[in-house]
């Protein structure tokens, strides 16, 4: 059977259809560290809408599962193909096809990068708000499939904010054109908004049409502010929300990854125990903004610094974007993501704190502290992950969950969070949800064992870095 659905590919597909052993062994793995088990039949390296359904037509008739994959930055294991799999890939199919200024939208291929997309965009004085600290190496598809988001989602939404229309070709090939190009529209079920944060587990996105914003006027300012503990610059960020003036971007670095980026930064040593906020202020009222929420830090005790130029604050930001790379050269790491009603971020951090001392682990954390989104970095030795680590992401979750929160913002739920989602569900949301998806998908071959996957038996959740 194995022969016969690559012999079927090739005979669609051609030279389209990759076999080589590194091709099918990277098609394992994602930005998480965790690789499933086994290899893919084949990575298809789709260039067109068409060679999309002719996979899934192959893969529909022979019930051979597909595994949708972009530029593979997902932090959840949901793009990682396994043994007998086909991986499609769609980052071939990279292309902005349209942009109509007069309308405020986009019209692009899902393999896209954002960082291609903005500059796209920016002669035609435009761009899509969606900023995730990845933007130069993660696709605008990905982006839609996970639902992610980024540092300027406070201010300007999120994915879901920013799509009008999606192009989705289903398990058995035929292609659906969901949504509109108008600004209103509610003819029928919204299923553009069911797409997102899909996790290819519904279709495949071959287009999206991005709803898109004028360029914002004027120079944005950048501050930052430094506190002795994480708590009070959460506090200081809750105060920022409530105080009116609203920020374009705001983050929140804890001592142990502020730490951990100015060593793999070469910056000088942060004092110990120091967390930071960074905001970013825009608009015609940039100055002004970043002048009351500085004053807004001063009085919560930060010790408050602006940005002297455009090259200084760009190191700030360098500072933020780099943590992924920080935490990568500490040992294998566990990125998670929850989110949390932003009064309740002081009550998260000592939660997190709490967990520290519990579990002897120190979690380096930073925020998208304008909107709530925590990323809680769990770093240790070796291929798989500790049980003591399960156990105390598992006790952070069901903190989350009880400050009113949600188990991710952002990254989705993949194969490394499907054990808890039943529990933010509920019995019959997740049969409701589970019961959706057989609709769009009833053989069930599109990322089978993700998201609504039964949850495995064990307390712990199977992590194969590498195996």
């Amino acid at each position: 059977m194995t022969a016969d659905v690559v012999a079927l590919l090739r005979a669609a597909l051609g030279d389209r259809v990759d076999t080589s052993t590194a091709s099918r062994e990277a098609a394992r793995a994602d930005k998480s560290g965790h690789a499933a088990v086994g290899t893919p039949l084949a990575i298809v390296h789709a260039t067109s809408v068409r060679d999309v359904q002719e996979t899934l037509r192959t893969a529909s008739a022979t019930g051979t599962p597909v595994v949708t994959r972009g530029a593979a930055t997902g932090l959840a294991g949901g793009a990682n193909a396994g043994a007998g799999e086909i991986a499609l890939s769609m980052r071939s199919m990279n292309r902005l096809l349209e942009v109509r200024a007069e309308d405020l939208l986009a019209v692009v291929e899902p393999g896209i990068l954002n960082a291609d997309l903005d500059r796209g965009l920016a002669p035609h004085g435009l761009w899509w708000p969606p900023d995730p600290a990845s933007r130069e190496v993660s696709t605008v598809g990905g982006n839609i499939a996970t639902g992610a988001g980024g540092l300027l989602c406070a201010k300007y939404g999120v994915v879901r904010d920013a799509v009008l229309a999606l192009d989705v070709v289903l398990a058995d090939g035929r292609l659906l054109h969901l949504g509109h190009r108008s600004v209103k529209g509610v003819t029928g079920l919204d299923l553009t908004a069911l797409m997102i944060g899909s996790e290819g587990t519904l279709g495949v996105i071959v287009g999206a049409t991005l709803k898109l914003r004028r360029r914002v006027p004027g120079a944005p300012r950048t501050l930052t502010a430094t506190f002795t503990g994480v708590r009070d610059a959460a506090n200081a960020a809750a105060a920022v929300t409530a105080s009116g003036r609203q920020p374009a971007i705001m983050e929140l670095m804890d001592a142990a990854s502020l730490a951990a980026v100015h060593a793999h930064l070469a910056l000088p040593d942060p004092s110990r125990g120091e967390a930071q906020l960074t905001v970013q202020t825009d608009g015609p009222t940039a100055a002004d903004d970043a002048g009351a929420i500085a004053a807004v830090l001063a009085a919560c005790g930060g010790e408050v610094r602006l940005a002297e130029d455009d090259s200084d604050a760009a190191q700030l930001w360098r500072v933020r974007r780099s943590l992924h790379p920080a935490m990568e050269a500490l040992g294998t790491t566990l990125i998670e993501d929850v989110s949390v009603p932003r009064s309740a971020l002081p009550a998260m951090f000592d939660e997190i704190a709490r967990i520290e001392r519990e579990y002897a682990l120190t979690i380096p954390t930073v925020c998208h502290a304008g909107d709530g989104n925590l990323h809680p970095n769990f770093v240790f030795t070796g291929p798989d992950v500790p049980d003591a680590v399960w156990a105390a992401a598992d006790d952070l979750f069901r903190a989350a969950l009880r400050l009113g929160g949600t188990l991710t913002g952002e990254h989705g739920i993949g194969v490394l969070k499907r054990r808890w989602l039943k529990v933010e569900l509920g019995e019959d949301q997740w049969q409701l949800q589970r019961q959706i998806a057989r609709v769009f998908d009833p053989a069930g071959i599109l990322n089978p064992g993700k998201v609504f996957a039964p949850p495995p038996p064990s307390s712990a959740v199977p992590y194969h870095g590498g195996t």
